[in-house]
């Protein structure tokens, strides 16, 4: 007999919908929808469309789309630490929280200049609002494409270091020291990283971070062949990272996000050395963390949970949190083995390497 289990309405932390930019890989109402039916209350939207979400106005503009797709999930935008995403000017960050920014980032890309990034932090703190960051540094990843791995090396490709990931996270924990800024690490992939994350949060200092549901699932040394349906960024990480992200988020550590990023068929067909980066997730996201963290490593129900709802909240600001006081519950139901149908998602685009893979955890929208 299946088992109904009712939950405070899961948010999602990161998510790309590519609406202003490209349309035809995801518009606001096809995300929204996928939200739906992968079983979240509310997703934040990432800044990086085009334009870039650097202004009250096109928060303004993702806010109205989401009311013309008359949607159950509610969308909270994120707004730009830099102007245009650029990395040269910090944007206005005083209107955007006044706006509703759920955070801010620049997520796509790492805020490389130090003095930009620590004032950036040091008007955040003011504000009482989180930073989140897209931790890769571009001097350490070069032209790198994936992790050092069988594959990679049997095709000649350019490797992303670890030290990409943790040359970025130190340089903004000591930013965080002096700033005293709420600060969050966007999808972590490596244990050397995660290290750094414990560190920190033992230290008392203000930092969060997030797993994926990619980087808990797969790894690097298993990726079966040229597919850039398993390429994104930060890359897959091997088996030691794999297994230390899932002792943290069953530790507490770290939180979920899914980092939903679609793309158009065009863009994903070019293998690792052409192809963009990034993977949808938002339909997938609740089988797979609880195939993962619960079947698998035995995370119990209520912090697996937590992960989804109480944690991502954490790093919401006070207007964006206030919007979900009436957001719906998230419920699922625990029972029957079945495989996940890429196919058959709500999103317009099917990047995705999960087709298949089997749960006995799926959200109900009844």
């Amino acid at each position: 007999m299946n088992k109904i289990l009712t939950f405070p309405g899961f948010i999602d932390v990161h998510v790309h919908f590519r609406d202003p930019g490209v349309p035809e890989a995801e518009t606001t109402a096809s995300g929204l929808e996928a939200a739906r039916r992968g079983g979240f209350a509310a997703v934040v939207t990432m800044p990086n469309t085009t334009p870039a979400c650097d202004s009250p106005e096109w928060m303004d503009y993702q806010r109205k789309a989401a009311r013309d797709a008359g949607a159950e999930t509610i969308l909270l935008p994120s707004a730009c630490i830099t102007k245009g995403r650029l990395g040269h000017e910090v944007a206005d960050l005083e209107s955007l929280a006044e706006a509703g920014a759920a955070f801010f980032t620049d997520d796509g890309s790492y805020v490389a200049d130090d003095k930009v990034m620590e004032e950036a932090m040091r008007r955040a703190a003011s504000l009482g609002m989180c930073i989140c960051e897209h931790a890769m540094d571009p001097k350490e990843v070069k032209d790198g494409v994936i992790r050092d791995c069988d594959l990679a090396r049997s095709l000649h490709l350019p490797i992303i270091p670890v030290s990409a990931e943790t040359v970025a996270i130190r340089r903004d924990l000591a930013i965080c020291r002096v700033t005293g800024c709420r600060l969050h690490i966007q999808h972590i992939s490596t244990a050397e990283g995660v290290a750094l994350v414990r560190d920190a949060q033992k230290e008392g200092l203000p930092v969060t971070a997030e797993a994926t549901p990619h980087h808990l699932l797969l790894s690097c040394e298993e990726i079966p062949r040229n597919d850039a349906n398993y390429k994104m960024a930060p890359p897959l990480g091997n088996n030691e990272d794999r297994a230390e992200l899932r002792r943290a988020v069953k530790d507490g550590v770290l939180m979920f996000a899914t980092d939903h990023a679609p793309h158009p068929a065009a863009k994903k067909a070019l293998g690792f050395a052409g192809s963009a980066n990034g993977i949808i997730g938002l339909e997938a996201a609740i089988p797979l963390t609880w195939v993962t963290m619960v079947e698998g490593e035995g995370m119990s129900p209520d912090a697996w949970a937590q992960a989804w709802w109480k944690m991502p909240r954490g790093i919401l600001s006070l207007r964006a949190a206030a919007r979900l006081d009436d957001a719906r519950q998230t419920v699922v139901e625990v029972g029957d083995w079945r495989a996940i149908e890429v196919a058959k998602f709500a999103s317009l685009s099917r990047n995705c390497p999960y087709d298949g893979v089997e749960s006995n955890c799926w959200p109900s929208n009844e």
